[in-house]
């Protein structure tokens, strides 16, 4: 499918970004195109890639022309810019309806214009009953992707869905780099509340599942994978034992925005989710605006279903978390292993 086309990434520069130029760099794409605003982490990927398919475009997903200039000629895009730490959204929350609801409108609108064959918005667990600015922007960011791909319909030219995933272990900002940092410096693990859960998933399975959306998807989709789950204690003492660090863990107590638990898929989704195995396919909502269908006919199927979230999911023992741990590369060359 990627043989000879161009792909877009935007907020290339990020984990994401790098996890897919890592997945297709070797492959026969044509040209792989990085959007991003941060021409410091542009210059390091440029110097480190050495690689004639990429190339890099500076930019803001507010500012639309930026976008329009990226985008002629591209065939797919990913789009990855976001604005995604909970606390500076809270302080900040106009910079990420900005970012996360404009940015995005600024994105889709101009893959329509130009014609792009697919697009694939990236959004996280936070956006399923969101509690906190970033979680609320991700969820209106889907409702804008979603109701354009619906208006769009299914003989466009242009399809357009979502992917929705939880925690990515070792991502810029997350937890797993904090606590190898506070092990190195021989301080303690700092654990909000140690039964909180989260979703554990790789890198390498946030980009299989944007290729599964990407191949599988209609417009208006949102896809889900299954993802396993662990207790923040869980995680900090497998990563206490695989670096056989003598420190112990603190509890701090919740941050503010935090959930003690994270909804991938909420019930009312539940209700229409296609199980596909690995991943739930929940279509758009296809209803029109016949307010009868909103308010007077109910859906009876949703009071029989439960939300799918990181307490009900698969748990993780602390072997298993050791072993998905080493899945991870930072972790893998900080403890000298191939």
């Amino acid at each position: 499918m990627f043989t000879n086309k161009t792909l877009l990434i935007t907020g290339g520069t990020g984990s994401f970004g790098n996890a897919v130029l890592r997945r297709f760099l070797g492959s026969d794409i044509r040209e792989i195109r990085i959007f991003s605003r941060d021409e410091k982490k542009q210059d390091d990927m440029r110097h480190s890639l050495q690689s004639d398919k990429v190339k890099f475009y500076i930019g803001d997903v507010r500012d639309k022309r930026s976008v329009d200039g990226a985008m002629s000629g591209v065939d797919f895009i990913f789009h990855a810019a976001a604005l995604k730490q909970v606390p500076s959204c809270e302080f900040f929350p106009t910079q990420a309806v900005r970012t996360n609801i404009l940015g995005t409108e600024n994105v889709l609108d101009s893959a329509i214009a130009h014609v792009v064959k697919r697009m694939v918005v990236l959004s996280t667990d936070k956006a399923a009953y969101p509690i906190n600015a970033m979680g609320m922007s991700k969820a209106l960011m889907e409702k804008v992707a979603i109701a354009k791909g619906r208006m769009l319909g299914s003989d466009a030219k242009t399809t357009i869905c979502c992917t929705r995933y939880g925690n990515v272990m070792a991502s810029r900002g997350s937890v797993i780099p904090l606590f190898v940092e506070q092990m190195k410096a021989g301080k303690d693990l700092t654990v909000t509340d140690p039964n909180m859960t989260r979703f554990m998933m790789t890198l390498d399975d946030a980009v299989d599942l944007v290729l599964y959306a990407f191949e599988h998807g209609s417009n208006g989709d949102l896809f889900v994978q299954k993802a396993p789950a662990a207790t923040i204690q869980t995680l900090a003492e497998a990563l206490l034992e695989l670096y056989k660090s003598p420190q112990h863990l603190q509890t701090i107590g919740t941050r503010h925005g935090e959930k003690l638990y994270e909804t991938l898929v909420t019930r009312e989704e539940m209700a229409k989710a296609e199980d596909m195995g690995n991943y739930f396919r929940i279509p758009c909502d296809s209803r029109d605006l016949n307010y009868d269908k909103y308010f007077v006919e109910g859906e009876e199927k949703v009071q029989q279903c439960e939300d799918y979230h990181s307490h009900n999911t698969a748990r993780l023992d602390k072997d298993g978390m050791k072993k998905l741990l080493l899945k991870l590369p930072e972790i893998k060359e900080d403890l000298g292993l191939k």
